[in-house]
């Protein structure tokens, strides 16, 4: 395998975190907006607005996602095996991402079709671009430090998609639309996702620019997909971040899908408008208290959590990627919780409570991308071949699947709360009740899992070392 120098400079480590800022501006508004956009902006049924979610999620993360890493490890081009994909699938996603957010002026079931296609559109172009991207990561460089100081940078542009999506987008799309009805939030969403679109296509195309593939495989470590898929099964650190992947996701989508019907119906507005009034002479207009509480809330969590991301690599080099991964979200677990016992008018606790799980959280987020290119350097340590994408390609089947399933959740859940998505204001106790469950109790659950899991994940601090000391020393023979 040859090698040239592993260290990045700083340029290169801002260009490719463009690309992820790119793709958070369409991901971000599939965890936080996907349910909201369906069920109250699109009109479809509770039902099939889960079913769809979950249905044609679980085919893009199942099919869609293998296929996708399959064809990266096996691109041969001028300009690598992964940069390529990043340019050539630019402007596609930005046209797609933008036909997603359109309500057509059908019938019902034919809108219900164009939903299904254009999602399925969506999370198969979004596939074929940040799956390579994200296996990029894993022969950008083969330094360690370099590598988690790289993450880093990533994940402080993923926070600022997330801090547009989560603070600023609901109010975008009363503003755009110009009003709170539902006819105006389908003018309000289109517009923003328009311009969404231009700028994440030209930040994809900086990215694919400014970075460079540094570990090309020799010849000989070439594999057919069955001893790839082969490779997958015997390895334990794969299969245990596949699975937290998926449980995190799950959570992810659960609780940033709900944060928009707690401020709705579950938070006293009077304790709310009061709470906010020094917010409003330091920010610029909301539209509503609602918006402005929703983005005071999710701002403050991104805000710290900005702080986690950065401080993470000094935590992961020195104790090792595991134990810190495990550590942080056990205890942003325990935040998460804490939402269940705050009754409606408690506010000033629900915030700083929001930025008390958004910090510990935030440190373990850059650590998890980290440990999936450490079980690509793990199976080639292991098997003398490296086949980054297709290890990409099985978390992406995670974060995919977690998605799908958190988001469908949402709906379903929802629903069995007896939510009806037509009432603006008034829902019944039990939707109420939902919602707060939908951010608590719930979400919760798969966190804990997660945790428990990585006490069976082998590659500790240790490991790390010896793997990096070994595989540098093959790379150079």
């Amino acid at each position: 395998m040859t090698t040239t120098s592993q260290k990045l400079s700083v340029v290169e480590k801002i260009g490719y975190s463009l690309g992820d800022l790119a793709a958070n501006l369409v991901f971000q508004t599939l965890v936080t907006w996907i349910a909201y956009y369906y069920l109250n902006i699109y009109g479809l049924k509770p039902e099939h607005a889960s079913m769809m979610t979950l249905v044609v999620g679980l085919v893009a993360a199942f099919v869609f996602n293998p296929v996708m890493g399959a064809i990266a490890d096996r691109t041969r081009s001028k300009w690598g095996k992964f940069r390529p994909w990043i340019l050539w699938t630019a402007v596609p996603l930005g046209v797609v991402s933008l036909l997603a957010f359109k309500t057509p002026s059908f019938e019902y079931n034919g809108k219900v079709f164009y939903a299904v296609v254009t999602y399925a559109l969506l999370l198969l172009l979004y596939a074929a671009n940040n799956l390579p991207y994200g296996a990029l990561s894993g022969v950008i460089t083969g330094d360690m430090k370099e590598r988690n100081s790289l993450s880093s940078y990533r994940f402080v542009a993923v926070m600022f998609a997330q801090f547009f999506v989560q603070v600023f987008m609901y109010n975008f799309i009363i503003k755009a639309g110009g009003g709170e009805s539902i006819h105006a939030k389908e003018i309000g969403i289109s517009k923003v996702m328009t311009v969404l679109s231009v700028i994440g296509t030209i930040m994809l195309i900086i990215c694919f620019l400014t970075t460079k593939e540094r570990i090309i495989p020799k010849p000989e470590q070439k594999s057919s997909i069955r001893q790839d898929l082969g490779d997958l099964v015997k390895n334990t650190p794969w299969l245990i971040i596949l699975t937290v992947t998926t449980l995190i996701f799950i959570t992810l989508a659960m609780k940033g899908g709900s944060y928009v019907y707690y401020f709705e119906n579950y938070v006293d507005k009077t304790a709310l408008t009061e709470f906010l009034a020094p917010f409003k002479k330091i920010l610029p207009k909301f539209e509503t208290d609602t918006s402005l509480g929703l983005g005071v809330f999710n701002g403050g969590g991104i805000l710290v959590g900005l702080i986690g991301i950065m401080i993470s690599p000094w935590f992961a080099n020195k104790y090792g990627k595991r134990n810190v991964f495990m550590a942080s979200l056990f205890i942003s677990t325990i935040f998460l919780i804490l939402f269940y016992f705050f009754p409606p008018k408690s506010i000033g606790v629900i915030f700083v409570t929001q930025m008390l799980h958004g910090f510990f959280y935030g440190i373990s987020t850059p650590v998890l991308w980290t440990m999936i290119a450490d079980v690509a350097d793990f199976s080639e340590w292991k098997n003398n071949r490296r086949a980054t994408a297709i290890i990409f390609s099985a978390m992406m089947v995670g974060l995919k699947a977690g998605l799908s399933i958190g988001s469908s959740l949402v709906a379903w859940i929802l629903a069995k709360y007896h939510y009806d998505p037509q009432l603006t204001t008034g829902q019944a106790a039990s939707a109420i009740q939902g919602t707060k469950m939908l951010i608590s109790i719930y979400p919760a659950i798969p966190f804990l899992i997660s945790v428990a899991l990585l006490f069976f994940y082998e590659i500790n601090k240790k490991m790390e070392v010896q793997i990096e000391a070994d595989l540098k020393q093959r790379r150079t023979e």
